[in-house]
């Protein structure tokens, strides 16, 4: 098991409409997404330790870490 692990863009929100029919907000949560360089915040989960959800904003070109929030600090 992996100490760490990726659950994907922390600045995506799930629409509120169900998701029973397909829309155009559904598709867009699905498979729009942005693919831009430098900073971005994601959410990964402390599998292997505390168990803590985080929000951490990394530099795509570099990798490097630029902060690390506890999810449930994070204003939506």
């Amino acid at each position: 098991m992996a100490e760490f692990a990726y659950h994907g863009d922390a600045t995506v929100r799930r629409p509120r409409d169900g998701g029973a029919a397909p829309t155009d907000s559904w598709t867009d949560y699905v498979y729009i997404r942005e693919n831009s360089a430098g900073a971005h915040k994601e959410l990964w989960y402390h599998a292997g330790g505390c168990h803590a959800w985080l929000v951490v904003t990394r530099d795509l070109r570099s990798h490097e870490i630029l902060g690390v929030n506890a999810a449930r600090d994070v204003v939506p």
